[in-house]
């Protein structure tokens, strides 16, 4: 199959019809990869005493290991070789999980002591939920913007 003539078409496709519900679906796939990494290193880091610094580039470098493999495993698993998977997921989802990472992490650092609230704490997990909430509500107009110029998530649209 010829991925690059598809992808071409599903691009233009999306160009002109993009949905609110097409550009939540894809910021909650790339919420679900960045959550696990972010909740894994925050908790990582603060469970290893570790300070502000260390903890979010932790969490923010497991954000985009996971946000990236849900879409390479979705890839790969539709066909695509492993080379044109880590092509795609990267396409697809660079900005979108950078995005969501500026507004989880400047939500986190801007709620007085959510960075240095404690596991058992609170204000910890209510603030990390919280970061999340905001960065889907900022970063699905960035999808949607993207989707609806063949990019973003339409590049793995092509290969569904």
């Amino acid at each position: 199959m010829d991925h690059t003539t598809h992808h071409d078409h599903a691009a233009a496709g999306h160009a002109h019809g993009t949905t609110w519900a097409t550009a939540a679906r894809a910021t909650l796939h790339c919420l679900t990869g960045c959550a696990i990494g972010e909740i894994l290193g925050m908790a990582v880091g603060t469970a290893l005493g570790w300070g502000n610094a260390p903890t979010v580039v932790l969490a923010i470098a497991l954000a985009f290991v996971f946000g990236y493999s849900l879409t390479l495993y979705a890839v790969i698993r539709a066909g695509v070789s492993p080379r044109t998977a880590v092509k795609v997921a990267l396409a697809a989802d660079t900005v979108s999980i950078a995005v969501m990472e500026l507004v989880d992490n400047g939500t986190i650092a801007l709620v007085p002591g959510a960075m240095e609230a404690h596991l058992a704490d609170g204000l910890f997990w209510s603030t990390l939920l919280g970061g999340f909430a905001v960065a889907f509500l900022l970063t699905t107009p960035v999808n949607k913007w993207m989707i609806g110029r063949g990019k973003g998530h339409a590049v793995v649209h092509a290969y569904h």
